[in-house]
C-alpha cells in the first residue's frame, strides 16, 4: 500500500469523488495497478487526516510530461501521457480531474493548475507520473 499527500485544498474535490488522479514526480516506489492508495492531507504534521474511510484502488500509472508557455509563465502549454500530446480541450480536461476545476466550468482550469504548478515547482518541463484511482 501507497500513501500520498495533499495540499488542503484538494481535500474536498477528493473526499466529493471529482479528484481522481494526482501528479507525482518519478521516485522509487508509487503506487501499482490493483494496489490500495491511502490518501491524506497534511502528512507528517499534527493536522494529518485520512480523506477516504475505504482505500481507493490504484487503475494506472502512466508517464506524463508538463512543459510551460514561455511567455506566460503562468499558462500550461502541453502535457503529453505516454508519449500522446493532449489537446486543449484535453488539459483542459485533465485539469478539471486533477481538481482544478470549478462549478461554473469557467475554461480557466487550465491556468489555475498552471499558477499552482509553478508556485510549488521549478519552472521547467516536469517529467513523472499521473496515478489515477476508483473507489471499490
Amino acid at each position: 500500500m501507497v500513501a500520498y499527500s495533499f495540499a488542503p485544498q484538494f481535500a474536498e474535490p477528493i473526499v466529493a469523488r471529482i479528484k481522481r488522479q494526482t501528479v507525482r514526480g518519478n521516485r522509487k516506489r508509487h503506487a501499482r495497478p490493483g494496489e490500495p492508495l491511502q490518501l491524506y492531507t497534511g502528512m507528517r504534521t499534527k493536522h494529518c487526516r485520512k480523506l477516504l474511510d475505504r482505500d481507493p484502488i490504484c487503475l494506472d500509472v502512466r508517464d506524463i510530461v508538463i512543459d510551460f508557455a514561455p511567455r506566460n509563465p503562468k499558462l500550461i502549454m502541453s502535457i503529453e501521457i505516454e508519449g500522446v500530446r493532449l489537446d486543449d480541450d484535453q488539459i483542459e480536461d485533465f485539469a478539471i480531474a486533477d481538481g482544478f476545476g470549478s462549478a461554473l466550468a469557467d475554461g480557466f482550469a487550465r491556468r489555475r493548475m498552471g499558477e499552482f504548478w509553478l508556485k510549488n515547482h521549478v519552472f521547467a518541463p516536469f517529467k513523472g507520473v499521473v496515478i489515477r484511482w476508483e473507489d471499490r
